[in-house]
């Protein structure tokens, strides 16, 4: 069926698609993702430390004071709130080529070939960086996610929420507590082989991983309720219009916040130590987490499109250009931190990750973030775009047709 962002039945002959310009690009979403990669780098860090014993919750048993309370506010405001975040925006950004194509006159199959030549590329760009870097990587599992997502580009409205609750109900009963059972037995120091050299290590384990992640990541549909959010409101234009829709943004915000704050409590007070939960209710408190974490991402997307509206005067220039520059180039800045920071921290590389404390690792992860910003930066006043993006944007279209949708 298709919806006003779709193919129209006398729909001109199709025009190749055609670079986005900076004075068409929508502040928002930028800011967002620029933002977001902050969440991302935090979350992330503490994969990397190793050397230290670990307590009943897999948290670093001799941390000091300062060191705690850091992995309490983690807890408390990014843990399971950065991947929610990228997966709404992945689903955002799938919908404004679809509705770029659309409005161009190609067909559904035309788009939906696209889409998937770039799905199977994120997969395959996923699976180089879990190998040879960093196990705990997205873009494979978001690439899978893609393909899935192929069949939502043309529904309707009222398809696409009948998708959203089937998804997102199948996700709490299948997909939570096999995710709960799995992160809380798991240990928070990497997962590795014994015998062989560290590298090797990571690249047979971070392979290993991509693939099982990918695999359960369809299993439980994950990312897909996620996806179709983000569908959703690029369909509404919560943030490509902010102005439209400042007090549903506002209304999705507090609430968002509320819930961020109450579904992660109690994993955050046991990161604490206020909490000895049993094995049984840390996996229940992290499922509580998870799904929190869900409407909480969608909260904190909000609040950035409303600090974009905020920011409208400025355009992009001083924090908001700086945040959107890292946002335009989101693939690269991502791919970034993990050349900066696994190389730097981890064991087959110069290791200061060991006897690293949290948060000492989050003053890394914010270094690593705001290098990216310079680099950002730095490519934005020279008029180019990141590699990374440059690269996918030619092997989903290949020499002759290198433009952005």
């Amino acid at each position: 069926m298709a919806t006003a962002s779709g193919p129209t039945a006398e729909a001109a002959a199709p025009t190749p698609p055609t670079s986005i310009s900076k004075s068409e690009r929508s502040l928002a979403p930028d800011i967002a993702r620029g933002a977001m990669l902050l969440f991302i780098a935090l979350a992330n860090v503490p994969i990397y430390l190793h050397g230290r014993s670990l307590d009943d919750h897999n948290h670093i048993a001799d941390s000091s004071t300062a060191d705690t309370i850091a992995l309490f506010i983690e807890q408390l405001f990014i843990a399971e709130r950065s991947r929610p975040m990228f997966a709404i925006l992945y689903g955002f950004g799938i919908a404004v080529m679809a509705s770029r194509m659309f409005s161009r006159g190609m067909e559904a199959k035309g788009v939906r070939k696209i889409l998937r030549r770039r799905s199977w590329w994120l997969i395959a760009f996923g699976f180089v960086h879990a190998t040879l870097l960093f196990f705990g990587d997205i873009l494979a599992p978001y690439g899978a996610t893609g393909l899935i997502a192929l069949g939502f580009v043309h529904l309707s409205n009222r398809a696409l929420r009948r998708w959203l609750w089937g998804s997102a109900i199948y996700f709490a009963v299948v997909g939570t507590p096999l995710f709960s059972i799995m992160l809380t037995s798991a240990g928070s120091e990497p997962p590795g082989v014994e015998g062989l050299p560290p590298y090797v290590d990571q690249l047979v384990t971070g392979s290993i991983a991509s693939v099982a992640v990918v695999f359960i990541s369809v299993l439980t549909a994950w990312f897909i309720p996620l996806v179709i959010v983000g569908m959703m409101i690029q369909r509404a234009g919560w943030i490509d219009h902010p102005e439209e829709h400042l007090l549903r943004l506002k209304r999705v915000f507090v609430s968002g916040m509320a819930v961020n704050v109450a579904s992660s409590l109690p994993i955050s007070l046991i990161a604490l130590g206020a909490w000895d939960a049993s094995p049984s209710m840390h996996s229940v408190s992290y499922g509580v987490t998870m799904l929190g974490g869900m409407y909480a991402g969608l909260g904190y997307i909000c609040g950035f499109a409303l600090l974009a509206h905020r920011w409208r005067s400025r355009g992009r220039r001083g924090v908001p250009g700086a945040l959107a520059a890292v946002g335009e180039r989101s693939l690269t800045c991502y791919l970034t931190q993990s050349i900066i920071m696994a190389p730097l921290l981890s064991a087959w590389a110069f290791g200061l990750g060991d006897g690293m404390g949290y948060l000492a690792a989050f003053v890394v992860a914010m270094g690593t973030w705001a290098t990216t910003i310079l680099i950002a930066v730095l490519l934005d006043r020279a008029g180019r775009r990141g590699p990374f993006e440059v690269l996918l944007r030619r092997l989903t279209y290949g020499k002759g047709r290198p433009a952005r949708t």
